[in-house]
């Protein structure tokens, strides 16, 4: 049983061959995506809002990302496994390397994503010199959020421009790809022609080589409206619902369990039991 490289993300696209990532963040949700063929997976910081009930990504610590990086690793034995570094994990080249050594030595990950342009790009290329795989992240990226807020990025000439140099900086500093999130699909398109190493799209529409999309968005976990660039393939937030609704009326009309939930004890014991009483 063969794991997937970055080496094969990289045939991909040089053959034209799409990518499939998608956000996983304990051992259950990666049994399932590895009998579904996944062939990546992200750990994102995104498990601060879904799996910790948090307003943003900013409170999550390298600790949440080796706690919840081991439970994937557990669970998927073929995907390739990417950890986001969490909100200044990677502050300086010296913090990124210890935060880089817990996250693949504890937490089991074989690939890191940092958020960032040319600013990380020494930290991008001090990790890859040392043997750490690193995605980047451009565009919409939550860490920076209180600076740049939540809505699409690089619509404008001299933005678009900077995230074009950002996306060469940090290839030259030996990124194997990088997410664009939430951009122009032009631009998206235009940035993956010309990069070498393969992007990942959320929000960015057809062009890049690969897409990633959040678990709970995938399969309708939450009620409300998805966010703009996250596609229901399921309701599976419902059938939850009507299960558990179910299996309480049914304790509640005595109804659940029957015997064939029961174990029995043969007649004799019983007997035997009863006449002692």
């Amino acid at each position: 049983m063969r794991r997937t490289t970055i080496a094969d993300f990289q045939t991909m696209k040089d053959e034209g061959r799409r990518i499939a990532m998608l956000t996983v963040y304990d051992y259950a949700s990666a049994l399932i995506a590895e009998q579904a063929g996944v062939p990546a997976i992200l750990v994102g910081d995104s498990l601060g809002m879904v799996m910790q009930g948090r307003d943003t990504t900013l409170p999550v610590c390298v600790e949440d990302m080796i706690y919840h990086a081991r439970m994937v690793r557990r669970g998927s034995h073929k995907a390739l496994i990417v950890v986001d570094l969490p909100f200044l994990s990677y502050a300086t080249e010296q913090d990124a390397v210890d935060a880089a050594r817990r996250v693949m030595q504890e937490g089991g990950g074989q690939a890191l994503k940092l958020e960032g342009g040319r600013e990380i790009a020494p930290v991008v290329r001090r990790l890859t010199e040392m043997g750490v795989p690193v995605m980047g992240h451009l565009g919409l990226t939550p860490q920076s959020q209180h600076q740049i807020g939540l809505r699409a990025q690089a619509k404008q000439v001299e933005a678009a421009r900077k995230l074009l140099d950002d996306a060469r900086a940090l290839e030259e500093a030996g990124a194997f790809g990088i997410v664009l999130e939430v951009i122009p699909a032009e631009l998206a398109a235009l940035v993956s022609r010309a990069l070498t190493i393969p992007t990942i799209g959320i929000g960015a529409g057809p062009g890049c080589d690969g897409q990633v999309q959040v678990w709970h968005d995938v399969l309708g976990l939450f009620e409300g409206k998805s966010p703009r660039h996250a596609h229901r393939f399921a309701e599976i937030g419902q059938q939850m619902v009507g299960a558990l609704s179910h299996y309480v009326r049914q304790v509640e009309e005595g109804s659940f369990p029957t015997q064939a939930q029961s174990v029995s004890m043969k007649p004799e014991v019983l007997a035997a039991l009863e006449s002692k009483d």
